[in-house]
């Protein structure tokens, strides 16, 4: 049975050099926020090395798995174990050439819960995802876990309304994003900061207009460009939990690693929307344009 609150983990991480050093660091962290009461643990995106789309690379893909797989048997072992939910974040092999970044949801009794992958792929410098991964075709559909609907999306998708929207209408009870986002080290402090206020602002702006809590787990640190092209990136952490009303819960630095802990009341969204009722005065007879590209 679904809970009415939750007492929920972002794992804030920097990459540790290899799989094994970035799993180990997981699973202590996943560890200790079961000691503290958590029920549900969010991984950031690509969890098990470093954010290696900076580059195109063939040799790369060597690095993805399959779905069920390594990681999924150690998050697994975890989940049953500790009795929570866990959300990891996996560059995903589903056959010959045909690679995903997918996210996994192990309940609380070890199985696989469901997959998400990602939609909405993006192909900008430092960010060479279109060269990885084939776009998402399971569609916005929640995760049905011990602890809630998962409205569970990825990185890029975060900044896409329709994505939240989709979620909030199968009835996700909380969205959430692991990401891996940070500045160009050669921009402006002013810049890096409009980028990161425009980052939060937007994914509070999905928990206003749904009535939903959302939780953003980011990566942190500095990372090289392998090719030596670029200045390489340094991911600004800045992991968040916010309620139904876009309210700032819990927030990590965008300096250091953080196990960030939040307690969940995903019983304010029925109260929320009573008074903010996006869902029911929404015109849904009006927006076919939305299935556009553009109105030229």
């Amino acid at each position: 049975m679904a809970r009415s609150s939750l007492t929920l983990a972002l794992v804030q991480q920097s990459d540790q050099g290899n799989t094994a050093a970035n799993l180990d660091d997981c699973e202590a962290a996943i560890r200790a926020a079961s000691i503290r009461g958590c029920s549900l643990v969010l991984l950031q995106e690509l969890h098990n090395g470093p954010y290696f789309c900076q580059t195109e690379d063939p040799s790369l893909f060597d690095m993805a798995e399959s779905i069920p797989g390594p990681t999924t048997e150690r998050l697994s072992s975890l989940a049953r174990e500790l009795e929570l939910v866990i959300v990891g974040s996996l560059f995903e092999r589903r056959a010959p050439g045909l690679y995903h970044n997918t996210a996994v949801v192990l309940d609380a009794d070890g199985s696989l819960a469901g997959i998400y992958r990602k939609m909405h792929i993006p192909d900008d410098p430092g960010y060479y995802e279109k060269f990885y991964f084939t776009p998402g075709d399971l569609g916005f559909n929640p995760v049905d876990t011990a602890v809630g609907r998962l409205g569970v999306l990825i990185c890029w998708d975060q900044w896409f309304p329709e994505a939240a929207r989709s979620m909030a209408l199968a009835g996700a009870q909380i969205l959430l994003y692991p990401s891996a986002i940070g500045w160009n080290p050669d921009d402006t402090t002013e810049e890096q900061q409009r980028q990161l206020q425009a980052w939060e602002t937007i994914q509070r702006a999905h928990a206003i207009a749904n009535g939903l809590p959302v939780g953003a787990c980011n990566r942190v640190g500095y990372e090289a460009d392998p090719s030596g092209v670029t200045s390489g990136a340094r991911f600004w952490g800045s992991s968040f939990v916010c309620g139904p009303q876009g309210e700032i819960i819990a927030q990590a630095d965008d300096q250091s690693p953080k196990l960030l802990v939040a307690e969940v009341d995903l019983g304010r969204t029925e109260q929320v929307r009573r008074v903010w009722p996006f869902l029911r005065d929404r015109r849904i007879d009006a927006y076919g344009d939305l299935n556009q590209r553009y109105r030229d």
